[in-house]
């Protein structure tokens, strides 16, 4: 009887486990997109390649790439602005808080911020991601 119990409190916290993941990833963690070029610098952390800034692209800050446990994600981008669009890109960079980047933000090849409608002139913009 009370291994049955037990099952059934496991069986009760991994449903509701897996439930919390997926209202997380549905409703997006707020970020700071900015503009990078993914052209002209050094390789990819994900695989060693380099990417044209007309590819739907992102690096993600080093605790959200996660050590490259994200690398090839796609990752879906709202636009917090007016206009709320969003679109779905690769993760394949991480942009490194060592090197400036902020624990909250997401760099982005010119393609996204064009897919977006966002002027690249602005620098910094609010969003939100989640898994695609």
């Amino acid at each position: 009887m009370a291994s049955t119990k037990l099952a059934f409190l496991a069986v009760a916290v991994l449903l509701l486990q897996a439930s919390w993941c997926a209202v997380a990833q549905q409703a997006g963690t707020a970020a700071v997109m900015t503009l990078t070029s993914f052209e002209g610098g050094g390789p990819a952390a994900c695989d060693g390649k380099y990417y044209s800034d007309g590819d739907l692209i992102a690096a993600l800050s080093t605790v959200w790439f996660a050590g490259g446990s994200m690398c090839h994600r796609r990752i879906r981008i709202t636009n917090s602005l007016p206009n709320g669009l969003n679109l779905v890109a690769e993760v394949v960079d991480e942009c490194d808080t060592q090197s400036g980047c902020k624990d909250n933000m997401i760099a982005t090849s010119k393609r996204v911020w064009d897919a977006l409608g966002l002027d690249t002139n602005i620098g910094e913009v609010p969003v939100t991601w989640s898994i695609a």
